[in-house]
């Protein structure tokens, strides 16, 4: 599950940009076509955006299995209505810098239950059902099923679901780094933990592999463009000029 945590950052990291990238294109300089259907044609930014999501639901479909198979989603579902005000209790303590004490590797509290699970069970599928919606897997000709799921109402869902991953993002990563950050990344990256919540907070293991994990995705950010991005297309198409 530490593993499905870095391809998950890889992958969102990825699929935020090319999202990005797709809203503000103009004028695509590339385009891809799938063999099965040369008269197709979409942005080489597009077809990026698409393979990275199947590769991040595939990595999504395996972390939810694991959650089952190891009993990890009672970590993150809520099962008492005591969460809500315990969550609100919580986030006051965060508001006044008042961190929680909670050991990660233990329990969570009641805000991250809440944000974690509506993250993975809410957040994630209403990304891929919007975003099936828009892409070129969806049945053109059911004109019935179009009808009942307009692509307008998957539009006004998929990028403000969008914004949610990015200050989920933005605000885990802050958090993590400033009530333990040793102790977190060992938790996350390392795999290591301990009741104890001391023991590993003097390893460095889970920073250095945390460290290259960000070397990786930086790596991967700055090979992501036509010269990289059309050879690996081409293995599944055609890709040409504009």
């Amino acid at each position: 599950m530490a593993w499905q945590h870095f391809f998950n950052a890889f992958l969102m990291v990825l699929i935020i940009r090319s999202g990005l990238q797709v809203r503000t294109e103009k004028r695509p300089s590339v385009s891809w076509s799938p063999r099965w259907n040369p008269q197709r044609k979409i942005s080489l930014t597009i077809w990026f955006h698409q393979a990275l999501d199947v590769l991040w639901l595939t990595n999504g479909f395996v972390f939810v299995i694991l959650l089952f198979a190891t009993g990890q989603w009672m970590r993150i579902v809520p099962t008492s209505i005591d969460a809500i005000p315990n969550a609100i209790s919580a986030a006051l303590q965060y508001a006044s810098l008042d961190w929680p004490t909670e050991n990660g590797w233990v329990n969570y509290n009641a805000l991250q239950q809440i944000a974690y699970g509506l993250t993975v069970f809410v957040a994630a599928p209403l990304a891929a059902i919007s975003g099936v919606r828009m892409s070129g897997i969806w049945p053109v000709k059911a004109r019935r099923l179009s009808r009942l799921y307009p692509v307008e109402w998957a539009r006004a869902i998929h990028f403000p679901v969008m914004l949610y991953f990015v200050v989920f993002i933005v605000i885990h990563v802050i958090l993590v780094l400033a009530t333990g950050a040793l102790r977190n990344l060992n938790h996350m990256y390392a795999a290591q933990g301990s009741p104890d919540p001391t023991a590993y907070a003097d390893n460095w293991l889970g920073f250095w592999l945390f460290v290259c994990s960000l070397a990786v995705i930086a790596a991967a950010w700055a090979a992501a463009r036509p010269l990289v991005l059309a050879p690996i297309a081409r293995l599944f198409g055609s890709v040409r000029r504009g």
